[in-house]
């Protein structure tokens, strides 16, 4: 089983439509999105519509819900309240809904999906930090847990009681060991890269690969 696995779209419809574009071709058999599917870009709507037309399982990203006011903003950036503004204005009842609707975590046989940490997830939180790891891996009860949120890709890794990152895009999975895979952004990428990133997550061959793809800004 193929799986295309996307993250904080923020309303970009160009990368999508570029993302889902190499999954097609990579022959993706399901697809899972991290949340944040709005906020910041112009596309909201067709954006939400894409992500129910694939059939991805979803979870919420903090700006899902504060676009429905299931979540207080007030301590998001000047620039984070201005598209919560401006996306809640240009949604429509449907794109409400949806987003109002989407849970905080989901898990499936095999991993678990959440948008910022496994430990107090209704916080939104980064994970992107080693030493705090620990919190979220103790909270696993799958191999695999996959985070978006700090729009930059990481792989932390946890070992017996060791927890390190991994610089590699292309891995294998280990059967002793535990992975929060961050795949990224694919509609606002903060690493210094402007690239959308995506993940392909192989299950035959265990092989985890974090992409990048070229799309129109």
């Amino acid at each position: 089983m193929k799986y295309g696995i996307i993250s904080d779209i923020h309303g970009n419809l160009e990368a999508l439509k570029e993302v889902l574009a190499v999954c097609k071709q990579e022959s993706v058999d399901k697809y899972l999105c991290l949340g944040d599917i709005v906020g910041y870009g112009p596309n909201p709507n067709e954006c939400i519509e894409i992500v129910q037309d694939i059939g991805a399982v979803c979870v919420a990203g903090n700006h899902d819900w504060a676009t429905t006011a299931r979540l207080d903003a007030t301590y998001f950036t000047p620039d984070g309240k201005s598209a919560v503004t401006w996306t809640r204005e240009h949604l429509t009842m449907e794109g409400f809904g949806f987003l109002n609707g989407l849970p905080i975590t989901e898990k499936t046989e095999e991993f678990i999906l959440v948008h910022g940490t496994l430990f107090e997830p209704e916080l939104f939180r980064y994970q992107n930090i080693i030493a705090k790891a620990p919190n979220s891996f103790s909270l696993m009860d799958r191999q695999l847990c996959f985070v978006g949120h700090t729009h930059a890709p990481l792989i932390l890794i946890q070992t017996n009681d060791n927890v390190y990152s991994s610089s590699e895009r292309e891995l294998e999975i280990a059967e002793a060991a535990k992975y929060i895979v961050n795949v990224g952004s694919v509609g606002q990428p903060r690493d210094g890269n402007p690239l959308a990133s995506f993940c392909i997550y192989d299950t035959d061959i265990g092989m985890i690969d974090i992409r990048r793809v070229k799309y129109d800004i």
